[in-house]
């Protein structure tokens, strides 16, 4: 028992340093819903989904189908939430947060989980935003600039939830 806790030990640290850096593309399409909060004061829900291309040697997958929901205000800045999918169906879960979505500004992701081969993923991206077009009624389309991060991708049978009993 004592051996094999040392085992452990050695080898944690070794997977943990797998950090996998990447860049990429995403363009995205959605909707949008604006509140008018008096002058020069809006808060704005979005729904935004896309292709999401990774380059680098150490990509974490070549593509992914990804959803945006986010909630955006000129007081309090944008925090939100986005789901990366893969061919498989695996999901890379992650939080939104920067100022005011608008062009050119700084939004930074944090990996908080995934299911299947990115269950235990950890790390961060950042992109700016790029508005396509003038907005028609409540649609929105535009793509990221600069999307770079990293991930490490953690042991799946350590922190994936059991999946008997099915979902809530």
């Amino acid at each position: 028992p004592a051996a094999t806790a040392t085992t452990a030990k050695t080898v944690a640290p070794a997977a943990a340093d797998d950090k996998q850096v990447f860049t990429g593309n995403w363009t995205t399409i959605g909707s949008r819903q604006v509140l008018d909060l008096g002058p020069g004061q809006q808060a704005s829900i979005f729904h935004l989904s896309g292709s999401l291309l990774l380059s680098g040697k150490q990509r974490i997958n070549r593509g992914f189908q990804a959803q945006v929901i986010a909630f955006s205000d000129t007081t309090t800045g944008l925090q939100g939430r986005s789901v990366w999918t893969d061919e498989h169906g695996d999901k890379v879960f992650s939080e939104l947060s920067g100022d005011v979505l608008g062009t050119g500004q700084l939004i930074e992701g944090k990996f908080i989980g995934g299911t299947g081969r990115y269950a235990g993923i950890s790390g961060e991206y950042s992109f700016k935003w790029k508005r396509l077009g003038a907005i028609e009624g409540n649609e929105l389309t535009g793509r990221v600039v600069g999307l770079n991060g990293w991930a490490r991708i953690g042991s799946p049978s350590a922190v994936a939830p059991t999946t008997a009993g099915g979902q809530q």
